[in-house]
Parts: structure tokens; C-alpha cells; sequence
């Protein structure tokens, strides 16, 4: 409205050919302030342009985080489900009564080893949340059975424990233990797609698809290598 009102103004001054000084003052005000105007709108379409960028790419951030939870939560679900499956098959193998025979009174009931059932505590502790307290029994688990059975357990609930507690740097190298000392355990695969994701926390992210992408080519159809994939294409790669 004000450039339309400015304009008819401008044209009359220059009709008259600016014969003064003080219609030369006004001329110059008058471009001034159109000057400024430009300036304004110019600048108001420039923000307005920053904040639909700003808003396309936290919309797309939202969308990553959004897989990215969800790969964590079916690998959590799949972790609970192990766990719960390998307690199972443990009752399971445990001697049952049966029939009218009664078993001998000076024979004690079957029981887990003292390695089992102090693992199973500190598990119980994760399992609650409750990492701190998880870490420091899981700690103390290995220093004392250095030679159990059980070490590829604790050493990935270790990692696990210091993974949610976004200690990755502290994580990283425990789920390499895994990795490394114990190959043939069930804990393998979990532990590299762990690590795998520990340095993708770090932004290291060069090294986060090679490992993925170790995962893709050398394990396909587990359900590693399908959480890997999806963490590759949140890459976009």
C-alpha cells in the first residue's frame, strides 16, 4: 500500500523536475524509504525460506529417530526374548518327580551353580533398570568367575548396561570382547550389531556402515543383519 502511495508522489516530482531543494530532499526520502522496503520484504522472504528448511529437516530427523527406536525396541524385544527362552529350556532340564517313588530325603533338590544365580541377579537388576547396580555386580562377576561358562552373558549385559547409559566409548570395547573371545557363542551376532551402533552414537560413522554392512553381506536373514540394513538406509545408504 505504502509503494502505491509512494509512487504517484515520485512521478509528480520528477514532472516538475525537482525544481528545488527541498523536492530533491523529498525525492531522495522517498527512495530511501522504498530502498527499505525492498530490504524489509526481501529479508522477511529469506527467513520465511530458512524456516521451511528448518522445519523440512527436523521433520526428517523426526522420521530417523522414529526407525531408529523402533530398530532398537524389536532388538530389545529380541534380547528379552532370548533371555526368556534361555530360562526356560534351564526349567526344563530340571529333574521332575514323577509317579509314586518318592525321592530319597538325603538327596537335595537340584540347583543352579553360585556363577548361574549371581548372573541372574545382576540381570535382574538390568532387566529393573537399574544399570548402575547391574554394571558394578556384572564388574565383580567377571574378576571372580574368570573361568565360567557364562562369561559371554555377562560380558554383553555389560555392554548393554553402559549402552543405556549412552556410555558407548565404555561399551564399544566390551561388546569387542564378546566379538573376539567368544565367536561361538550366542552373544556374537548381538554383540557386533551393538558395536556396530556404539559407533554410530560416537559419529563415527565411516566405520558404523562397514560394520553394518559386515553384518548385511555375511549374516543375511538374521534378524542382525535386517536391524543393520535399516540402519543403513537411515543413512541413506
Amino acid at each position: 500500500m505504502r509503494h502505491t502511495m509512494m509512487l504517484p508522489a515520485l512521478a509528480a516530482l520528477l514532472v516538475v523536475g525537482c525544481g528545488s531543494e527541498d523536492q530533491l530532499r523529498r525525492v531522495e526520502q522517498e527512495v530511501g524509504d522504498l530502498k527499505l522496503e525492498v530490504f524489509k520484504l526481501r529479508q522477511a522472504v529469506e527467513d520465511g525460506n530458512k524456516k521451511a528448511q528448518t522445519d523440512q529437516q527436523a521433520a526428517t530427523e523426526a522420521r530417523t529417530q522414529d526407525r531408529r527406536f523402533q530398530a532398537d525396541l524389536q532388538e530389545s524385544l529380541r534380547q528379552v526374548q532370548d533371555t526368556t527362552r534361555a530360562l526356560s529350556n534351564r526349567l526344563g532340564n530340571l529333574p521332575r518327580t514323577g509317579g509314586t517313588k518318592a525321592a530319597p530325603a538325603d538327596v537335595p533338590a537340584p540347583a543352579a551353580a553360585e556363577d548361574e544365580r549371581v548372573l541372574n541377579a545382576a540381570v535382574v537388576d538390568y532387566n529393573r533398570g537399574n544399570y548402575p547396580l547391574a554394571t558394578d555386580g556384572l564388574e565383580l562377576w567377571l574378576k571372580t568367575y574368570p573361568q565360567s561358562t557364562k562369561r559371554p552373558e555377562a560380558l554383553f549385559f555389560l555392554g548393554l548396561c553402559h549402552y543405556n547409559q549412552q556410555a558407548f566409548d565404555k561399551a564399544q570395547p566390551v561388546f569387542e570382547r564378546v566379538i573376539k573371545e567368544h565367536a561361538a557363542s550366542s552373544q556374537f551376532l548381538p554383540a557386533k550389531l551393538k558395536r556396530a551402533q556404539c559407533l554410530l552414537k560416537q559419529g563415527l560413522k565411516p566405520a558404523a556402515a562397514k560394520a553394518f554392512q559386515e553384518l548385511v553381506n555375511g549374516f543375511v536373514g538374521s534378524a542382525e543383519a535386517r536391524t543393520a540394513q535399516q540402519e543403513l538406509s537411515d543413512l541413506g545408504l
